[in-house]
C-alpha cells in the first residue's frame, strides 16, 4: 500500500491482509516525526554531562522504543561514562519537550489512524514514559483521536517485550491475535511478534 504525503513525500506501507479488529501505533517515528529531535536531545545532554564527542546516530537509532532510563545504561556502558541514568534522563527530556512544537506529523500513518479509528478500537503503545507521551500527543493534536495510551511506566518489560502491546489490545478490549501493529523500530517489531500480532513497518523518515 503507498501513501503520500506529511514529512515522507513519498512513503510506502505494506499493511498485510486480513480483518483486524484493533489498531496499535507507536508514538516516537510513526506517528509523530521526533526521533531526530530525541537524537538531539539526547546529544546535547551527554555534551552537558562532560561527553567530549557526539553521540553515535546508528546506536542511537538501533534503540528506538527502549525505555529512557536504560538507554541511558546503555550510553554509559557504550561511552564508559557513569553518569546518573535518571537525572540524565530527566535533563534529556526537559529538552526534548522543549522542542516538541518542531515535530512533524508521519501524514500518511495519522490518516490512517484516523480512517480506523471511525470503525475500529485504536491505541498508543510507546516506550516513552507516560508524561512525555501525553505531552507528545497532546502538542501536536492527536490526544483526542487515542482514548487508550500505553507507555513504559505501564509494564514492566518494555519493548522488545510483548508487555505493551498486550496491555494496549486489554484496553481495547481486542484479542492480540486480532490486533495490526504500525511500528518503526526493530525492538518494536520484535515486541508486536512476540505478542502475536501481525505488524507495519513504518520506514525512517530521513529529512
Amino acid at each position: 500500500m503507498a501513501c503520500s504525503g506529511g514529512v515522507s513525500g513519498f512513503m510506502q506501507l505494506d499493511i498485510p491482509t486480513g480483518d483486524f479488529a484493533g489498531y496499535i501505533f507507536d508514538l516516537d517515528g510513526t506517528l509523530v516525526n521526533t526521533m531526530p529531535l530525541h537524537y538531539v536531545a539526547w546529544r546535547d545532554t551527554l555534551r552537558e554531562f562532560g561527553l567530549n564527542r557526539d553521540l553515535d546516530e546508528e546506536l542511537f537509532y538501533s534503540l528506538g522504543g527502549v525505555p529512557a532510563v536504560k538507554v541511558a545504561d546503555i550510553f554509559n556502558r557504550h561511552h564508559g561514562t557513569d553518569f546518573e541514568p535518571i537525572a540524565l534522563r530527566e535533563v534529556k527530556e526537559r529538552r526534548f519537550t522543549a522542542l516538541l512544537p518542531e515535530a512533524p506529523l508521519i501524514a500518511p500513518v495519522v490518516e490512517i489512524a484516523r480512517r480506523v479509528a471511525k470503525t475500529h478500537p485504536v491505541s498508543v503503545a510507546s516506550g516513552g514514559p507516560k508524561d512525555v507521551v501525553l505531552e507528545t500527543l497532546v502538542s501536536r493534536g492527536l490526544h483526542t483521536l487515542f482514548p487508550v495510551v500505553v507507555a513504559a511506566d505501564d509494564v514492566q518489560h518494555g519493548k522488545p517485550a510483548p508487555d505493551t502491546f498486550l496491555l494496549a489490545a486489554r484496553h481495547m478490549n481486542v484479542p492480540a491475535d486480532q490486533c495490526l501493529v504500525f511500528e518503526d523500530a526493530e525492538l518494536g517489531i520484535q515486541a508486536a511478534e512476540a505478542a502475536g500480532m501481525k505488524w507495519v513497518r513504518v520506514p525512517r523518515v530521513i529529512e
